[in-house]
């Protein structure tokens, strides 16, 4: 078996056992039927209902589910490669919700406030978001180097800071969209055209230019990690900090970039969902796509083309899992078989490091018991 294999082995084994426990629970709480029918709708929901198109039904059959899909697999890869950046380095980013937040509030404000042409509105809309996100991230970052603050303590409080400065008080207060006549709007105001994601399919479809964005980014990640001298240094001080200060890595420069990167691609995604799916900053800003990214990190093995892989699936699952309400579902069932894949990814890494840890202690063991006593 092929050593590449090997790391994505079980990952999809994982994923295909949630997807049979999520089958039979549905099964044995319905019957076999419905199981089945859900799980039809599900990929008619996320792939594109094949077989009604070939009958002859309209385009729409396949772009829609495919826009739908394609825009939440866009976010999720956004988010997934934050968390797996920081992984890298060696940090547990459980603040790309929070930076997602600022990101897409920055984008809302460009969006709307600045009156550019097209080609300089949304590249600096983007640009605004991400270095918003950015520097979000680099407060858990300091308070690491400076102060010694574990990383997973400052994001979880950084992600409710995000949340009640802009949810609770900017998107409500200062930011509020004007009043049109009598009728008060909630969030804040629209963007400007010039600063929309172009959609890729035009009306028969809302895919636009995040998912190809998000595509890119995984690539210029992988680029910088496994080809780039940066990149290695980076992945060296994940590997041990100090070892990699012994070689002359310059480890608090190296954390703080890749911080402020992870930063920067969940600020991304906060600005593919504002100005790509709902134009404005919305009252709040609903499904938790930060939290999913640490998820997607794990299952893509920290890797961004796995990362990237496993977001498109699941963005796939999404899409689709709206349709298993038809059924009765409730509609949060893939969330749960995503859940069920990590709570699996992760017993594999549990018995892995089990195994390891009893192949060590063999090894030493029959060592000592092959060394040849001096005299």
């Amino acid at each position: 078996m092929g050593e590449r294999l090997r790391a994505v082995l079980p990952s999809l084994l994982s994923i295909a056992l949630a997807l049979a426990l999520g089958f039979l629970a549905i099964a044995l709480t319905r019957d076999l039927d419905t199981a089945l029918q859900a799980y039809g709708q599900m990929l008619a929901g996320g792939i594109g209902d094949w077989g009604a198109y070939l009958e002859g039904g309209p385009l729409t059959l396949l772009t829609r589910p495919w826009g739908e899909a394609g825009t939440k697999a866009a976010l999720l890869t956004f988010t997934g490669l934050s968390v797996a950046v920081a992984f890298r380095v060696g940090l547990f980013n459980i603040g790309a919700q929070g930076q997602m937040v600022v990101g897409a509030l920055v984008a809302a404000v460009v969006g709307a406030q600045l009156s550019l042409p097209a080609f300089l509105h949304l590249p600096l809309a983007l640009l605004a978001a991400g270095v918003a996100g950015g520097l979000w991230a680099l407060l858990p970052a300091l308070l690491k180097l400076r102060r010694g603050v574990h990383e997973v303590i400052s994001t979880i409080m950084l992600n409710w800071v995000a949340v009640s400065l802009v949810d609770n008080w900017l998107v409500v207060g200062p930011l509020r969209a004007s009043a049109s006549g009598e009728l008060s709007r909630s969030g804040t105001d629209e963007v400007l055209a010039t600063a929309e994601l172009p959609r890729l399919l035009g009306s028969l479809s809302r895919l636009n230019l995040g998912l190809p964005l998000a595509l890119l980014a995984a690539a210029l990640v992988w680029l910088w990690l496994l080809r780039t001298r940066v990149g290695y240094e980076v992945r060296a001080v994940g590997q041990g900090a100090e070892a990699a200060r012994t070689a002359g890595i310059p480890v608090a420069r190296r954390v703080t970039e890749t911080m402020a990167l992870a930063g920067a691609l969940a600020g991304l995604a906060g600005a593919v969902l504002v100005l790509g799916t709902e134009l404005k900053y919305p009252s709040s800003l609903g499904a938790p796509y930060g939290f999913d990214g640490i998820a997607i990190a794990l299952l893509g093995g920290s890797h961004p083309g796995g990362t990237a892989a496993a977001a498109l699936f699941f963005g796939v699952l999404r899409a689709g899992g709206t349709r298993m309400q038809l059924l009765g579902v409730h509609k949060s069932f893939p969330e749960l078989i995503q859940g069920l894949a990590l709570l699996l990814v992760a017993g594999r890494l549990a018995w892995l490091t089990l195994v390891r840890r009893r192949s060590a202690v063999t090894g030493s063991a029959v060592v000592a018991s092959t060394e040849v006593p001096r005299a």
